[in-house]
């Protein structure tokens, strides 16, 4: 439930900027970054309050890494919205598929969010939650720093700001898949529900959205996976000397 409730603080986001997945920030940037709200070298460190373990290399990626510090942390926020962890794999996938974006969107110059962005983005998150208590505990027990949390939003806003920049004009929807969506998922979901069904015309504006969204979203997944299948990745097993 909370990461439906986290999309779709995201997509408010999005759309009160002006323009829609978890991002955290990988090894090397060769575009301008989010704005960080505090020591950079907080994504390299361990979670756990007092490990000193050496950070390591989870994959290379063509001439970069993704390393492990970067996996647990991106794992844990991802434990945080879900409420369960994704396995190593599927982490390093989302990692990978960050860093082709961020390629992207460095080419393109795309610009950052600014820190009102990433304040708002903090603020709705937390209340998410049911009480900023409650979000501090879910953080400390995750290991998740309140600076770690504001950079994963940061890049959060960036990354999908570009992927709404660079496939949203090819998203076009017609009358007819309005009409399809209306009467096979948007009315039976309400129906099943014992709730009233508005007119089409009132949510016709709210529906496209909701189908450009699936199109944009089903686009940058075949670009990921096409783009992903001619890079050059390593994934070094867990425990392995870099």
């Amino acid at each position: 439930m909370r990461r439906l409730l986290f999309f779709a603080l995201l997509a408010a986001c999005l759309a009160g900027l002006g323009s829609n997945r978890i991002f955290a920030q990988t090894h090397s940037s060769p575009e301008p970054l989010p704005p960080s709200s505090g020591d950079g070298a907080d994504s390299r460190a361990a979670n756990t309050p007092g490990d000193q373990t050496v950070d390591g290399i989870a994959a290379r990626i063509e001439d970069d890494i993704i390393t492990e510090s970067e996996v647990r942390e991106l794992s844990a926020f991802q434990e945080l919205v879900d409420g369960k962890p994704k396995t190593r794999s599927e982490i390093i996938k989302e990692l990978a598929n960050q860093w082709i974006v961020r390629g992207e969107a460095g080419v393109a110059a795309f610009p950052a969010p600014s820190e009102a962005d990433v304040d708002r983005a903090y603020r709705e998150f937390v209340k998410q939650f049911s009480s900023p208590q409650e979000f501090q505990a879910s953080c400390a027990a995750l290991g998740l720093t309140d600076t770690a949390v504001r950079r994963i939003l940061a890049q959060q806003l960036f990354l999908s700001r570009f992927i709404d920049y660079r496939f949203r004009p090819a998203a076009q929807v017609d009358e007819a898949q309005i009409e399809n969506f209306y009467h096979q998922e948007f009315a039976p979901q309400l129906e099943a529900k014992k709730q009233a069904v508005p007119p089409v015309e009132d949510v016709e504006d709210t529906i496209r959205e909701v189908l450009i969204q699936r199109a944009i979203s089903d686009r940058a997944a075949k670009w990921l996976d096409d783009t992903r299948d001619h890079l050059k990745i390593d994934v070094v097993d867990q425990g392995a000397k870099p």
